[in-house]
């Protein structure tokens, strides 16, 4: 223990000896600092001046804001060199009345480049090896890289689709015939989950974009009346039930590739250096477009009591002459995630008919 307190004091002698200050070494401290931050200011005043002209050589910006954005840099650092040399200077009136009181010795020893690096322990001198100049260039390529890399990632996001509502069935093409539909309006439901990709038309940001992806549907039909579906060779007739119905429902799940056409509204974020980060799904938004899928299976729920009275939950697996391909178009309008949706197939429900599906409802983009 006496041994380690024995190192720590002599250490510490060593140190304060090493830090006793003279005023020539003060000043010259002091000249080089002040050197330093000039350098260093202008150093990074040539990379953004350089940086700025690269944008206007790529057409990013044109001249008059290529102009604009190098006056405000020059001007930017020109205040920084003001205000680190000032903060210099009042250190070295400090100095030069510490000196005039005899508060700081003289001596007419000279100083190397590397004082302020230097440091003794005992008997052996040490040098603190700092690039600074290095170290400010590989600052300002970090940011050069993470500035290209977040453009980069950001002309395309991904989002989570999650849709829901009301499905239902068109005549011959009548929006009108929906009145008149053999399916129950407000029990029939679709539920809709998926993953969109949305990428920007151009490098640049704006407010138009091309969506795609991949979604799986659930689609259900109620029927009206206590009816039910059967299949009669290629034809799909609906009949009334022998027994009581609680349930019949005909669902059919297909799995879809959408594409539409985006505009979105959203104010795009401006920085004090004139670039523009894309912002997308922060205001209103329309898309219109269409997709085509396929379908995975269709089935039949029945649900009833039979002449014992008994409960009987029934499912029939069957395609009844539904066709296997669907293509249709869709849109939505809405503000940030939260849009009215509206899905029409083009191709008919069943085989040889003019029965064609149609799902309205509500849809979230999660970003």
């Amino acid at each position: 223990m006496k041994r380690i307190l024995l190192i720590l004091m002599l250490f510490s002698a060593t140190m304060v000896q090493s830090q006793e200050k003279t005023f020539e070494k003060e000043v010259s401290n002091i000249s080089k600092r002040i050197e330093q931050i000039t350098k260093t200011q202008k150093d990074s005043l040539k990379v953004k001046v350089i940086s700025i002209n690269k944008r206007l050589e790529k057409g990013e910006i044109t001249r008059t804001t290529a102009k604009t954005l190098k006056k405000e840099v020059a001007s930017y650092h020109a205040r920084r060199i003001e205000m680190l040399v000032g903060e210099q200077e009042r250190l070295l009136q400090l100095l030069v009345q510490d000196k005039t009181n005899g508060k700081i010795a003289s001596s007419e020893s000279t100083t190397t480049d590397d004082d302020d690096n230097i440091f003794t322990i005992g008997n052996k001198t040490f040098r603190l090896n700092i690039d600074k100049e290095g170290q400010f260039e590989r600052n300002e390529k970090r940011t050069e890289r993470w500035q290209d890399k977040g453009e980069n990632q950001r002309r395309t996001t991904t989002q989570f689709v999650f849709a829901m509502g009301i499905n239902n069935v068109l005549e011959d093409g009548r929006f009108e015939s929906i009145n008149d539909s053999e399916y129950k309006f407000w029990q029939s439901h679709f539920y809709e989950i998926g993953w969109t990709w949305k990428t920007r038309f151009t490098k640049e940001p704006s407010q138009f974009y091309f969506k795609y992806g991949v979604s799986f549907l659930w689609n259900n039909l109620r029927l009206e009346d206590n009816r039910v579906h059967v299949k009669n060779g290629d034809i799909t007739e609906i009949q009334t039930f022998t027994n009581q119905l609680e349930e019949s429902r005909l669902r059919h799940v297909q799995m879809n590739f959408p594409v539409h056409f985006e505009w979105d509204l959203s104010k795009n974020k401006t920085y004090d250096d004139g670039r523009i980060k894309d912002k997308t799904n922060k205001s209103v938004r329309f898309g219109i477009g269409g997709f085509i899928g396929f379908k995975l299976g269709t089935r039949q729920y029945l649900e009833y009591n039979d002449a014992n009275n008994i409960d009987v939950e029934e499912v029939q697996y069957n395609n009844f002459n539904m066709n296997t391909v669907n293509y249709g178009v869709s849109t939505y309008v809405g503000y940030r995630s939260t849009s009215f949706y509206v899905k029409y197939d083009l191709n008919p429900l069943f085989k040889d008919t003019e029965t064609r599906n149609i799902s309205m409802g509500i849809r979230f983009d999660f970003d």
